[in-house]
């Protein structure tokens, strides 16, 4: 494959990808741990054309691996919707009790165990949708979570894939 250069594939073979790199994502060995460390993956990646089904066949493909599906368009969220909001707590330092800015859980994470508790499915897919339209001041926030898998100080749960999409720029 030319890295230079997109090779475009069909629909139905984006789907056998999925559930193929889902399978290895979620696979366990013998003691039940992950067999991928977590901190080694990447998040998968769809481009194509408005309305081509790249939601649905990441949203079929978890339904067909048994794992719950959670799906968010990005394109709407500000810094503290995925970061969460800041919040005063007080912590003792250096022998003096001051107060230090902390942050809430980001949305989009407390939806993901929102999802845990409603489904009983500890595993799962979060799909962000339109990823190469966020604003520019929310890159550095994209860049920590595509790397660390943490929205701030928040990690994404262990057992969740994070796949991504976006539209090509003449979209």
């Amino acid at each position: 494959m030319n890295p230079e250069k997109i090779e475009p594939i069909t629909i139905k073979k984006a789907k056998e990808i999925l559930l193929q790199t889902m399978r290895l994502y979620f696979s366990k060995n013998r003691k039940g741990e992950y067999q991928m460390d977590r901190r080694r993956t990447r998040p998968l990646y769809l481009m194509g054309a408005a309305g081509i089904g790249k939601t649905e066949i990441v949203r079929q493909a978890a339904e067909e691996s048994g794992v719950a599906f959670l799906s968010y368009s990005v394109t709407h969220h500000t810094r503290q919707s995925l970061i969460g909001l800041p919040c005063l707590k007080e912590e003792w330092i250096g022998g003096e009790l001051v107060s230090m800015t902390e942050y809430t859980m980001s949305e989009i994470l407390a939806e993901i165990y929102q999802t845990i508790e409603e489904t009983g499915k500890a595993e799962g897919v979060l799909l962000l949708d339109e990823c190469n339209c966020i604003s520019e001041s929310l890159r550095p926030i994209m860049l920590q979570l595509l790397q660390e898998k943490v929205f701030g100080r928040h990690s994404i749960p262990d057992g969740w894939l994070l796949v991504l999409t976006g539209n090509p720029a003449e979209y």
